[in-house]
């Protein structure tokens, strides 16, 4: 079985239990989500796109707040299902790849994601997607493992990925699988926002930054667990 295969089949067994265990009032990506908020209200936007939805938290949280066209694309049928039992129309929370989205070009506003690419190992062609899908901006909030642990771990990290090894290392650090799992997360990979922010830029040069977890200092590369982007024109 693919790791992609395990990952789906852990959404499918945990899918009556996802809200509660991967959502928390006031976690980072609620912090997240008003900034998006804000950004929708400020620049006039009239249709988001959401990547790799689950139950449609993120889509849920924003129509109460607008009245413009959202939609979800989310692959697992079993999280699909719980989003329309929490309220979302079938047209608002569709089946679709992240690495192929079924839209043409410049379909949306803005399309955004919510701690997913971290789960997708070819994340730079699904960040591709969603600007070739985006008019007027990307927005992601995901995590930056390398502002992630102790002064010590992050320095070895950093001088790793400093000199273009990092994914050699992690690949050592997996035993060659090249993805890690936990119990409340299933398969992800190491991720960084920082390792798209070429791709995002091809498109939308005017990038902004938010660290959404407190940062143990001021760089947000090197101390910031958890950030927010958005690219615009």
């Amino acid at each position: 079985m693919s790791e992609v295969d395990a990952q789906r089949r852990y959404y499918e067994e945990t899918a009556e239990r996802y809200d509660e265990m991967h959502i928390a009032d006031g976690d980072e990506h609620y912090l997240a989500l008003d900034w998006l908020s804000n950004i929708i209200r400020q620049q006039g936007i009239t249709s988001v796109l959401d990547i790799g939805s689950g139950t449609g938290r993120g889509i849920r949280y924003l129509k109460e707040r607008h009245d413009i066209r959202f939609v979800g694309v989310e692959p697992v049928g079993a999280l699909r299902e719980q989003g329309h039992r929490k309220g979302l129309a079938p047209e608002e929370l569709v089946d679709g790849n992240a690495l192929a989205l079924d839209f043409p070009d410049d379909s949306f506003d803005i399309a955004c994601e919510f701690g997913v690419l971290h789960h997708i190992k070819d994340h730079r062609r699904a960040v591709a997607e969603m600007c070739r899908v985006a008019r007027k901006g990307v927005f992601i909030s995901d995590s930056n493992n390398f502002g992630q642990g102790g002064t010590m771990n992050r320095l070895i990290k950093q001088a790793i990925n400093a000199v273009g090894l990092w994914q050699l290392f992690d690949l050592a650090m997996t035993r060659g699988k090249g993805y890690h799992y936990s119990p409340g997360d299933g398969i992800f990979y190491s991720y960084s926002v920082f390792n798209d922010v070429p791709v995002i830029r091809a498109k939308f040069p005017t990038l902004r930054f938010m660290s959404t977890m407190a940062s143990q200092g001021p760089s947000l590369y090197r101390q910031a667990p958890h950030l927010a982007v958005f690219g615009a024109l």
